[in-house]
């Protein structure tokens, strides 16, 4: 068994930073049902702006609001604006084909393979 890419939002922008949060990841519903994610899940999320790289669970953000809000610590990580990758993983024994969601700067899905 290995631990393969199941889910992935490319190039999502960061549209809140709170510090004040108790910690996570807030993605738009809709977003995290086309790509097959869970709430609770567990993400790697990587921030093609600064290089920073952390995981934590997804908590859910309002549908077609395009939201993508570092919560708590991950806020002084990746901040507001930043451009971010958020990935799944999934255990298997065999390969699996990825579902991966290309969004647009407003995080507004424009291409789904």
């Amino acid at each position: 068994m290995r631990f393969v890419l199941s889910s992935k939002i490319f190039k999502a922008t960061v549209t809140e930073a709170n510090l004040q949060y108790k910690g996570s990841i807030t993605i738009d519903m809709d977003l995290c049902d086309k790509a097959g994610f869970w709430i609770g899940e567990k993400v790697l999320v990587v921030s093609n702006t600064s290089g920073e790289r952390l995981e934590t669970y997804i908590m859910p953000g309002k549908a077609s609001s395009g939201v993508i809000c570092m919560n708590g610590a991950a806020a002084h990580l990746i901040k507001n604006g930043e451009e971010v990758i958020i990935m799944g993983f999934t255990l298997s024994d065999k390969p699996i084909k990825p579902k991966i969601i290309f969004v647009d700067k407003n995080n507004k899905i424009i291409k789904i393979k």
